[in-house]
């Protein structure tokens, strides 16, 4: 939800079968958000100050007295290793994304996509280019389905089929992501105060 998945995946579920792939695991990213908010925050930030450990390696070798720093190069090699793709990709969708909007080349796009994200104008500009929000929502309403979380729409048979409560369990799992995320822990372990988390 924070990668290339936000700016071409969900979109494009969005636009292929309707809001219920996308609803539901938007609901589960806004419970994940939370209760890694509000269970992880405040435990991580304290924990790391204590040790005064200032990225997610260092933290594993200090909370486990880890003397020969082992499980320091095994964190930084895992971060290292899933970080590189999963930048590459953001910048390769988003290059592919302006390309394919804005008709910029791929590389002038990628390395401008590298230096502004900008979801609000793609969202306007895509609006705009269908002929206005009344258009997009007219079109919605005409498939089978498409506006539903207990149904999803099927492009080819233009028919709908029902959302089942396993699928729905399914894409709110995405809730779990956030427990693990480098990125998301180092901007709890950097909060300035901890008793300034209910502020950030």
């Amino acid at each position: 939800d924070m990668s290339s998945y936000l700016l071409m995946g969900l979109p494009g579920l969005a636009y292929l079968s309707g809001v219920a792939d996308v609803g539901w695991t938007a609901i589960g990213l806004a419970i994940g958000t939370y209760l890694n908010w509000l269970v992880v925050a405040k435990k991580i930030r304290i924990y790391t100050h204590r040790l005064d450990a200032i990225t997610i390696p260092d933290f594993f070798s200090r909370r486990y007295h880890d003397e020969k720093n082992i499980l320091m190069c095994i964190a930084a090699v895992v971060i290292i290793i899933f970080f590189i793709p999963y930048t590459a990709s953001g910048f390769a969708a988003c290059g592919k994304l302006f390309s394919t909007l804005f008709g910029v080349n791929y590389i002038p796009a990628m390395v401008i996509s590298a230096i502004v994200i900008a979801l609000l104008i793609i969202v306007f500009f895509g609006i705009h280019i269908a002929g206005g929000f009344d258009a997009v929502m007219d079109n919605a309403r005409s498939m089978t389905g498409y506006l539903s979380l207990t149904m999803t729409h099927d492009p080819v048979s233009k028919t709908a089929s029902p959302y089942g409560f396993l699928t729905i369990c399914s894409t709110l799992a995405w809730a779990l992501g956030y427990f693990g995320m480098p990125h998301i822990l180092l901007r709890f372990m950097a909060i300035e105060d901890h008793n300034k988390l209910k502020l950030s």
